[in-house]
């Protein structure tokens, strides 16, 4: 699955720097910008996103207006929204929640940040799929849903030479993984470097986030499996 993205901000420069940051994350491609209310309404009903990157201050209008008016369409699906702002009123905070928008990542943060907040999501839309062939859920799928909307509580300042962003990305993906993951796999789901996925999950080990399992084989070392410590 692939997750159509429209980014939505009035400054190009940071919506060409935004679309990189989406194009490096696995699942994820960017099918469009806007920088109005309107531009964005637009590519909407034109280009039918899966998610909006979508700003709050906008020339003509807010974000918080994209959603309204999104809400207010009778005609189709409505994409869901992550608030991309540096508007860090709890007004604009509480309403964006009121009116749908699934996250809210305030102005300036890096690409693991924005990769964070984009895991978690796409993580959510896998488990909904999978449970869309079930007539009934249990209350730990529906718990399972809900947690993988949220970013993951990690240390904001781990030990030296870890990067916060970094480390809760890789306890995003673990916690959210069906399955134990080897170093390897949980690399391809981040994007960051086999090495670098080892030492972040070595060290996510040593806090108790997660438990590390060794799978024997008929032969040679046992393989190193990691899966999120409950």
């Amino acid at each position: 699955m692939v997750i159509r993205t429209l980014v939505v901000d009035d400054d190009f420069r940071v919506s060409r720097i935004h679309c990189d940051y989406v194009s490096r994350v696995r699942g994820f491609e960017v099918v469009g910008q806007a920088a109005t209310v309107e531009e964005a309404l637009s590519a909407v009903r034109v280009r039918h996103p899966d998610l909006l990157l979508l700003d709050i201050f906008l020339p003509d209008g807010s974000g918080l207006d994209v959603l309204r008016r999104l809400n207010g369409d009778e005609g189709g699906d409505r994409p869901d929204a992550i608030m991309i702002t540096a508007d860090r009123d709890i007004t604009s905070v509480r309403t964006a929640m009121k009116l749908g928008a699934v996250g809210y990542l305030v102005k300036p943060f890096g690409a693991p940040d924005l990769a964070e907040r984009l895991t978690a999501y796409r993580e959510l839309q896998h488990r909904m799929d999978a449970l869309g062939t079930v007539p009934e859920t249990e209350q730990a799928d529906v718990d399972a849903l809900f947690s993988a909307a949220r970013p993951p509580a990690v240390p904001r300042v781990p030990a030296k030479g870890h990067s916060a962003p970094t480390l809760a990305l890789l306890h995003q993906t673990m916690r959210t993984a069906r399955d134990a993951l080897s170093a390897a796999e949980a690399a391809e789901r981040t994007g960051v470097s086999r090495a670098t996925a080892q030492r972040y999950l070595s060290y996510l080990v040593k806090e108790g986030m997660v438990r590390l399992e060794l799978r024997y084989g008929a032969t040679g070392r046992p393989e190193h499996l990691y899966r999120i410590a409950h």
